[in-house]
């Protein structure tokens, strides 16, 4: 939610594995234009009224939006490593990642426990190469305990200088903070 604000108003967001919609229905009620893409059809079938909604599994077949360009895209909760070239590659000029998912450490706390499934540390950093990093971090929240690395990236248009990027937007505004900040970065 507090990073929507960077988003151009009316952007077109890719939310990748959408899951059951969070993401997907919310960004979709600030006017965003939304596809979202998983693999469990039945979800996907609830949320066609919201968004423009692909059944692909992204671990078994070729990236589904070959060409496709978006404004944002956000992924949270879900890593699968060899997505993260197509994922930059899937940004517009001017585009903003919105990545957050789990991190080593958060074997001692709970599930996910297998390594493929953490990142390491600064992982999504290396993985961003070439884009502006508008925020990053990596540690434990609270609340309940888990251990994730999150990002905000990038891929800034040459036209634009100074670049601006509000850190804090203001109340009221879509990703205001004091909204319903439940501590994951959406």
């Amino acid at each position: 939610m507090r990073w929507s604000a960077i988003f151009a108003p009316g952007a077109c967001v890719l939310d990748v594995a959408a899951g059951s919609g969070r993401h997907t229905t919310w960004l979709s009620a600030q006017g965003f234009r939304v596809t979202a893409v998983d693999r469990d059809a039945e979800a996907m079938q609830r949320l066609s009224g919201h968004a423009e909604t692909i059944v692909a599994d992204l671990e078994q077949n070729p990236w589904p939006l070959p060409g496709r360009r978006f404004d944002a895209v956000v992924v949270t909760n879900y890593l699968w490593r060899p997505l993260f070239t197509n994922l930059v590659a899937a940004l517009a000029e001017g585009g903003v990642l919105v990545y957050e998912t789990f991190a080593a450490g958060q074997e001692t706390v709970g599930r996910p426990s297998r390594p493929d499934f953490l990142l390491g540390p600064g992982e999504l950093l290396h993985a961003v190469k070439g884009l502006r990093i508008v925020a990053f971090e990596d540690g434990l929240l609270r609340g309940p305990e888990r251990f994730v690395q999150r990002i905000v990236a990038v891929r800034e248009q040459a036209s634009v200088s100074p670049a601006r990027y509000p850190l804090d937007p203001s109340p009221g505004q879509p990703g205001s903070v004091e909204s319903t900040d439940s501590g994951t970065l959406e």
